[in-house]
């Protein structure tokens, strides 16, 4: 029987430091997701205070952009679309990203649309949850659950705010039925193509993501904040037993959450999903790749407007970066 004692040579009383770690491992998923559920109160791992972070993946970067098919050069302004476009692009290739409408079902949460592999993976941590909350029951460990209790505190509070600044605002006239094609160089000569409908493309690069939080979103964020230090704290008080269990947990659970994160290969964003459409395609000098989008689309003012290729004599054009 599972009974509460201690390990003797062994100190774990500094096990709930582990929940402090900065891993942006909790962000990263809110990013590709779009959003953030309900059910990730039970997902307890590393870096519950930094999931407001997920508006700063993109580490800075809106990419320049142009439209092949009109010629308008802009940014992309959202950074979790930026932060999956840096994942799939590869130095020197061009790759190829295609824009899915939204489902019919508006309902269908995020973490249901994405592989079945990181569907095991997030559900499984969700379990490794329920099995440690109720062992520390079990073993009448009040204090562990406690800490446990004020961890999925701290995490409820942070997804309110995610779900609340992540409310789709201003994407821009509708243009129904048009198609788009987006030439987007990303960094380190990552070239990337985006395609789809043009309202759909609209959705994952215009406007805000993560609006800035109102006055009492920070009160949120900053309790949910205290409430993971104060865990930290008072996880010295459960049992051997019982802060081994919180820090097993919240070891297998970042590591769970990153394989969920390794096997998401699309993005989610207002019931949108991106993903990558075929194989990357090499090139040894960028100017090869633009005369063949140019072959496509010849009106060359969008390779102008991007520096990718000098204006012809005559034209009076300036190259714009």
């Amino acid at each position: 029987m599972f009974n509460r004692f201690v390990i003797h040579g062994v100190s774990l009383d500094a096990a709930g430091l582990v929940a402090l770690a900065d891993l942006k491992t909790i962000a990263y998923r809110t990013a590709l997701t779009g959003s953030a559920s309900l059910l990730d109160v039970l997902f307890l791992a590393p870096g519950i205070h930094c999931q407001q972070d997920a508006s700063e993946v993109n580490g800075g970067e809106y990419p320049a952009t142009a439209a092949m098919t009109t010629g308008y050069v802009f940014r992309v302004e959202n950074q979790a679309t930026v932060s999956y476009l840096q994942r799939v692009g590869e130095p020197g290739h061009l790759t190829t990203v295609h824009v899915e409408p939204p489902l019919k079902d508006g309902l269908v949460p995020a973490f249901l649309k994405t592989e079945p592999t990181a569907s095991i993976f997030y559900f499984t941590g969700i379990a490794c949850t329920v099995v440690v909350v109720v062992l520390l029951g079990s073993i009448r460990d009040f204090w562990g659950v406690a800490v446990v209790g004020m961890l999925m505190a701290a995490r409820l509070l942070n997804v309110v705010v995610v779900k609340r600044r992540a409310q789709k605002g201003w994407k821009g006239a509708a243009e129904p039925g048009a198609r788009g094609d987006l030439m987007i160089l990303v960094s380190q000569d990552r070239w990337l193509r985006m395609r789809g409908r043009v309202d759909d493309i609209k959705a994952v690069t215009a406007g805000q993501w993560l609006r800035e939080t109102t006055n009492f979103e920070s009160f949120l964020v900053s309790g949910a904040t205290l409430l993971v230090y104060v865990s930290a704290a008072l996880a010295g008080n459960a049992s051997t037993v019982g802060s081994l269990l919180i820090g097993c947990l919240l070891l297998v659970s970042v590591a769970l959450l990153g394989c969920a994160n390794a096997c998401t290969s699309g993005l989610t964003m207002y019931g949108h999903v991106v993903h990558m459409r075929g194989p990357r395609r090499p090139y040894g000098r960028r100017l090869d790749m633009v005369h063949e989008m140019l072959k496509e689309h010849p009106d060359d003012g969008w390779a102008v407007g991007l520096g990718m290729i000098v204006p012809p004599a005559g034209k009076g054009q300036k190259v714009t970066l």
